[in-house]
């Protein structure tokens, strides 16, 4: 074990449209869906300690995938994590929170887990958690990705949209994942199939955007708040959607500012999780 603490920024993640697929072993669960990772994230910094704790925002916090994370690395650590994202609404933050924690762990002390195996074992974690179920390996993988197979390393299988864009995105509340996942998915999951087959055969951000609106209408996620403001987007001729799984609305380029908002900005992210050094 090393005396050293380690951090790692992993990029926030919003889900456009997803089907969820379910297994009994969590790394063969997960989920096929699109979406964009973003230059904002999380910054996750571990150390060793008498016994495991966590802070998010220098704030106490539990978060199950980050626990369950550290036990299957056998390791006891404090966990610092830092997000300038909105918690609870759509951005990823618990699967980056336990992909960085992984990461950073896995350096800390010496573990030596390859980059694959850390990325199953956030992504066993989060979906044991009930926290989400594709989030961890677009966070590792970076830029737009698609997720055609679902599962970790060993079982998925990814592609991407080749373009970069500004994003911006206005958070109107919180919606709890778990509670959508434990509840009947066939019907979501049979429109986020049909919306990945028209992206495959088109993959644009035009589509992904399309796509995205289509699939929270057809599986009735829109609530009436969200669906104003993309209305509004559209009037002006801007691209949005709503963010799985929260109460966000999410535009490219300056969607949200041209319909008259006063959105949070950022970009989509070139990579997946990082290393940092400073």
């Amino acid at each position: 074990m090393t005396d050293d603490s380690s951090r790692y920024f992993v990029p926030g993640h919003v889900t456009g449209f997803f089907s969820v697929h379910e297994a009994d072993d969590p790394e063969q669960a997960g989920s096929r869906g699109a979406g964009l990772t973003l230059s904002k994230g999380v910054t996750a910094e571990v150390e060793p300690a008498a016994e495991t704790s966590m802070q998010l925002n220098d704030e106490p916090a539990a978060i199950e995938a980050v626990t369950r994370v550290l036990d299957a690395l056998d390791v006891d650590a404090s966990v610092r994590a830092e997000t300038d994202l909105p918690v609870g609404a759509g951005f990823g933050v618990s699967g980056a929170a336990a992909l960085g924690t992984a990461l950073a762990a896995n350096r800390t002390f010496d573990c030596g887990r390859s980059e694959n195996e850390l990325v199953s074992i956030a992504h066993a974690a989060e979906v044991r958690a009930g926290t989400g179920l594709g989030d961890v390996v677009a966070q590792a993988r970076g830029g737009v990705p698609i997720r055609l197979d679902p599962g970790a390393p060993e079982y998925n299988r990814l592609d991407g949209v080749p373009e970069r864009t500004r994003v911006e995105y206005l958070t109107l509340g919180e919606r709890s994942t778990s509670a959508v996942l434990s509840g009947n998915t066939d019907r979501l999951s049979e429109v986020g199939v049909d919306q990945l087959v028209r992206l495959v055969e088109e993959p644009t951000l035009s589509t992904l955007m399309a796509s995205s609106r289509e699939f929270a209408r057809e599986a009735d996620l829109l609530t009436p708040e969200v669906e104003e403001v993309l209305a509004e987007v559209e009037a002006v001729g801007g691209e949005a959607a709503m963010a799985m799984l929260g109460e966000t609305v999410f535009a490219l380029g300056n969607g949200l500012s041209r319909a008259g908002y006063d959105p949070e900005t950022c970009e989509t992210h070139p990579a997946g999780a990082t290393l940092k050094l400073d």
